[in-house]
This record gives C-alpha cells, sequence and structure tokens, in this order.
C-alpha cells in the first residue's frame, strides 16, 4: 500500500509536459507536500484527451470512477494493485485509457516492530522513506478519471497510485510498493496506445533504490515541513 508520498512540485525529469491547471485551480488546491496523504490534490501528468499534449493538472487522490452516482459513499481507492487491474469494475476503463504519471520525492511505509522472538511489540509502527538513489523527483504509475456532478455540471478529476509485490528492499518493512516508471517508458504508459502494458507494473530494481528510517512525526499529517523525511 502507498498511504504517504512527498511532492514538491509538478517536475518530472525525462518528461515535458505543459500546464493544464487553471491559475484559479492552482490558488485553490494547491501547496508543496512533504508529507502528502489522501484526500488531498497533487499534480499528476496526464495525456490530454483531444490534444493529446502532456499535461500536467491538480488531482484529488482517491478514485472517482466516471459511473459512481455518490462520491460521498463510494471508498475513493488511492490504491489500485497491479494484479487483477485490467478486470476489477473500478479500474478497468481507467488502466485501458487514463493512465498517468504521478511525480513524487519519496513515499512513506512503516514496519511493525518485532521483539528477539518476531512477536510484533505494542506501540507504533517505525516510518521509513523511500527514494530513487540520485534523490531526484521519480514517477510512480496511476490511473486517473473524470466524475461530473449532474446537478451543477463540476468536474472532479481524481486518480490512484498503482501498486505492486515489493522489491527486496521494500520487501524488508512491507509486501506492497508503488510501482515506479523509468523515463524511457514515460510514453508507453502514457499514450495509451497498448490497452494492456501490464509488463511495465513490476518491482523496481531495488539496487536503484534506497530507504531509511525517520522520526513517527510523519504519522501526523500535520506535520508537513522538508525536515519529515529526515533520517533518524
Amino acid at each position: 500500500m502507498c498511504g504517504r508520498i512527498m511532492q514538491q512540485g509538478p517536475d518530472l525529469p525525462g518528461l515535458h509536459s505543459e500546464l493544464g491547471a487553471t491559475p484559479e485551480e492552482i490558488v485553490r488546491a494547491w501547496e508543496a507536500h512533504s508529507n502528502g496523504a489522501p484526500a488531498q490534490w497533487f499534480w499528476v501528468v496526464r495525456r490530454e484527451p483531444g490534444s493529446g499534449r502532456y499535461v500536467h493538472d491538480l488531482l484529488q487522490w482517491g478514485l472517482i470512477p466516471n459511473w459512481v452516482k455518490d462520491p460521498g459513499v463510494w471508498p475513493k481507492p488511492i490504491n489500485a494493485r497491479c494484479e487483477g487491474i485490467q478486470s476489477k469494475p473500478a479500474f478497468r476503463d481507467a488502466y485501458r485509457s487514463r493512465r498517468c504519471l504521478v511525480p513524487i520525492d519519496l513515499f512513506f511505509e512503516w514496519m511493525r516492530i518485532r521483539d528477539e522472538g518476531g512477536k510484533p511489540v505494542k506501540g507504533p509502527k517505525q516510518p521509513y522513506a523511500i527514494a530513487v538513489k540520485n534523490r531526484l523527483p521519480y514517477a510512480v504509475a496511476g490511473l486517473w478519471e473524470s466524475w461530473i456532478d449532474r446537478a451543477s455540471g463540476r468536474i472532479t478529476r481524481s486518480f490512484a497510485i498503482v501498486t505492486c509485490e515489493a522489491n527486496a528492499l521494500v520487501g524488508q518493512i512491507h509486501d506492497r510498493m508503488s510501482v515506479i516508471i523509468a523515463p524511457e517508458n514515460f510514453n508507453r504508459w502514457l499514450d495509451n496506445i497498448e490497452p494492456d502494458p501490464f509488463d511495465l507494473m513490476v518491482p523496481y530494481p531495488p539496487e536503484r533504490m534506497e530507504i531509511w528510517p525517520i522520526s513517527t512525526r510523519v504519522n501526523n499529517v500535520a506535520n508537513n515541513d522538508a525536515d519529515i523525511a529526515a533520517a533518524v
């Protein structure tokens, strides 16, 4: 599961995209996220329907398919497991034609502390920050949707992050990880020419990543300062 990310801006090394969000949307929704959480708004790079250009837009984290009648009772999934993504109603249409990239600086994960006998110890889990070794922003795979309020005509665009089985490094603390898309595969994921690029949804090579323990301050989303990912 991926439920907390750091995103300082829309830039994604290796890909040119144009601004899609309006100035009003940026003022209303955008802030730098050192400790970003579901339901907040993040920069997402997608292929704009019609024009075909790559744009970075502000979308809300928590997918709302366009056929949902009442978003208030819809669970708004933040992750889409790659296993079964082709057939699950919540994800299959977006996976086929509305794939996106989410630029992040790193993501966070938690590990249950265990004693010498392997039994869980009571108390908070140990949080970790996970990044690529060069510490540059990188892209995780996403799906996006547009939901229209029939009464007002207002459009809400949302997204979910695709996850896969963890690699050997992340697997030390959790059994799942975000699908990281390498720059050479950005176009394959975004262009939607292939309806099922399943081979891209694999664990990222562990030798290209690093992981380190951080303070439990990350547990509170109100703590949104840059030091949230400092090693302890």
